[in-house]
Formats: C-alpha cells, sequence, structure tokens
C-alpha cells in the first residue's frame, strides 16, 4: 500500500452564539483543519490538526506533503520521526506538530481500515469501552448575567445526566470567581465533579489564593492557572494547594512533557491528541506520566475525528493508579457549537447520560459526511 495523495480541507463556520473565556475575546467564528490521506488500494484516513486552520494547511500542503506521497502507511513511527526532524530546526512545537498531529492520526485510521480493526486495537486494546464524559461549558456569554447563565447551563448538563462539569474561571476579580463558582457548586450539589479552567490568566500569588477559597467548593481539578511558560510556577501552585492542578493542552510532544513530569509541576496532564503529535506521539507521553504516577487525560477540542482518535486513546490508557475501585480518565465533551463535530461524522458519537462508547468499527470507527465537508470548506 502506498500514499498516492494527501487533500486537506479548511473548514469555517460562524458560532450562533459568541462566547469568550479569561483570554477576552470572543469566538465569532470556529475553524477546522481535515487532512485526508489517500491510497492506492482505495484507503482513506482521516486526521484533525488543532489550532489555526489556515496555518495547519499551509503546513500540511507545502511541508509535509512531499514527504507523504508513495510512503507505505504502515510505516507510521518512521514517517512521524522523518517528519519531524523534517520541521525540527524551525518548528519543535507549535503548529508544525499540530500539523503532523492530523497527518499521524489519518495513518492510524488507515491501518485500522486495512487490518479491519479499531485503533485502540492497535494500540494496545481497550482498558474500558464505555467513557465517562464531563461537559465543558459555561464560558462568558452575556456578562451581565454571568452567574445566572452560568446556573441555568450547569443544571443542564446534569439533567442530561452529567457526572462532572468544568467551568470558566478568570473574570478579574478573585470575588467574582469564587461566588460564580459557588453559585454553581450550589445548583449542582456536591456528587457532581466541578473543575475550573482560567485559561492561565493568573499570577502565581493570585493561583494560589484563589486555589485555596477553590479547595473550600470542592473542586476536583484547577486548569491552567498561570502561563505555560512559568513551569517553575507550576511547581509552586502544584505545591502550595491541596487540590489537583492541571494543564498541557498546549504543549507539544514527549519532550515538552518530559520536562514537566520530572519537576512534578502538575498533577494531570492534558496532551491533546490533534496537537500534541498524534496517537504515536501521546501514546509515549501517556507513558512517561504512567512512570511517575501521573493521571493523563487528554484535552479536546474539534471535530468528530479528532474526538473518535481522543476516544481511542483514552480507551487505550490504563487507570493511574491501578486499585480496586478504578479513576479511569475522563473524556472532555466540548459544549459550545460545533458543527465540525455534531454533524461531520454520520456515526454518532454523542453521549448518553454522560457516557460515550468507543468506538468499534475499523479505524477511527467513524464514516465522514463529505456533504458536510462540501457545506464548511472554505473557497
Amino acid at each position: 500500500m502506498k500514499i498516492t495523495d494527501v487533500i486537506t480541507h479548511q473548514l469555517l463556520v460562524n458560532v450562533d452564539e459568541p462566547f469568550t473565556s479569561s483570554r477576552g475575546w470572543f469566538y465569532k467564528t470556529k475553524g477546522a483543519l481535515v487532512v485526508e490521506i489517500v491510497t492506492d488500494e482505495g484507503v482513506i484516513g482521516w486526521g484533525d490538526c488543532y489550532g489555526p486552520a489556515a496555518v495547519n494547511k499551509a503546513i500540511v500542503d507545502t511541508v509535509l506533503r512531499a514527504s507523504l506521497i508513495g510512503r507505505d502507511p504502515f510505516d507510521v513511527e518512521v514517517i512521524w520521526e522523518e517528519l519531524y526532524n523534517k520541521v525540527k530546526d524551525y518548528g519543535l512545537t507549535g503548529m508544525t506538530i499540530s500539523a503532523i498531529s492530523g497527518v499521524d492520526i489519518a495513518l492510524w485510521d488507515i491501518i485500522g481500515k486495512a487490518v479491519g480493526k479499531p485503533i485502540h486495537k492497535l494500540i494496545g486494546g481497550a482498558f474500558r469501552t464505555e467513557l465517562q464524559a464531563y461537559a465543558t461549558g459555561l464560558y462568558f456569554k452575556d456578562m451581565d448575567r454571568l452567574n445566572e447563565q452560568a446556573v441555568e447551563e450547569a443544571r443542564g448538563y446534569v439533567d442530561q445526566g452529567f457526572k462532572a462539569i468544568k467551568m470558566k474561571i478568570g473574570l478579574g476579580s478573585q470575588t467574582r470567581d469564587i461566588d460564580r463558582v459557588a453559585a454553581v457548586r450550589d445548583a449542582i450539589g456536591n456528587d457532581i465533579q466541578l473543575m475550573v479552567d482560567a485559561n492561565h490568566c493568573f499570577t502565581v500569588p493570585q493561583a494560589i489564593n484563589l486555589g485555596r477559597e477553590l479547595e473550600k467548593l470542592g473542586v476536583h481539578w484547577f486548569e491552567e492557572p498561570i502561563s505555560p511558560e512559568d513551569l517553575d510556577g507550576y511547581v509552586e501552585v502544584s505545591r502550595k494547594l491541596d487540590m489537583a492542578v492541571a494543564g498541557g493542552e498546549n504543549e507539544f510532544t514527549k519532550f515538552s512533557f518530559r520536562r514537566i513530569l520530572e519537576k512534578r509541576a502538575m498533577d494531570i496532564v492534558q496532551p491533546d491528541v490533534c496537537a500534541a503529535g498524534g496517537i504515536t506521539e501521546c501514546k509515549k507521553i501517556a507513558a512517561l506520566a504512567q512512570a511517575q504516577a501521573i493521571q493523563c487525560v487528554p484535552h479536546a477540542w474539534g471535530t468528530a475525528i479528532g474526538l473518535a482518535a481522543t476516544m481511542h486513546f483514552l480507551a487505550s490508557l490504563p487507570n493511574t493508579p491501578p486499585c480496586l475501585v478504578p479513576q479511569p480518565p475522563m473524556l472532555e465533551y466540548e459544549q459550545t457549537f460545533n458543527p465540525f463535530r455534531d454533524e461531520l461524522s454520520s456515526t454518532t458519537l454523542t453521549h448518553v447520560g454522560g457516557i460515550v462508547h468507543v468506538p468499534t468499527g475499523p479505524g477511527l470507527g467513524i464514516e465522514i459526511d463529505r456533504a458536510v465537508l462540501d457545506k464548511y470548506r472554505v473557497a
């Protein structure tokens, strides 16, 4: 089997209800870059690249594509190393690795389809066939009804059967943040896990002071409290707080995560399969985390392709730590408007009562609706 073509599909859609986080800009559109890899045996693989779609498209089309034509997709690890070495002089992290991630996912999809097995069977098997999903939402939308809107949204997720919810914080005032989290906690009760995500907006002292108040509200983890560049700051925050500190969605490859794990800077690492290097590299990141007894709970955003890839990766992860009553890693199920996830696959990936079943079909286990690609493709 040989690769005969690499096609990129840049997608764009207007967001029906714009939203923001602590970063301050409103998301008014959503984009995605879907990678299609074609082989001479008619087997097609699909991948998803995290980040600005136009940039990913340029990298795949002008930097990576030429190295893929004529290659055997089963040489997935060989190809990964060659692509990484090709960009090493100017792209050790960031968009170049996101582009490689989309290619890598598509190669695994091809391999699975060629042998008639789901990806999780090819990377070690499934420790679990069902994933507990947590609802990521409660962004900032109506700035005049922040608490009321968060409470209404959180109650809706509980009614849908979710047992865990992640909300945004970072309103520029510790009082406002605590009031909003407290309102949500009061609305959903103590039996629902509640996590917060600051999108790296605090200083170390601010994160520690706020974290101590969040602990009183039973917050399960504090995600991205400070800027990802400040690894020593993460160490300090993690040491000062009793609750788990999470991060890593904007880290890339095993080399970046090695530094995090060696310092034990985070209690939970969150590599994104569509950004950190694809399935090939994320398995290595997870192995490094397991060696440090640190849980790996991947970040998830983007299309149905990325969600399916994340599900196969999650299925293959052992419980950390292994125990009589397991605490398996949860699947992030993002709740903002996303037709690329909800419409692109004719195979449903929708949760039922907060539970999502790992796909069992060959490769990613989903079928791509080309009409949806056409509908949202940038001309």
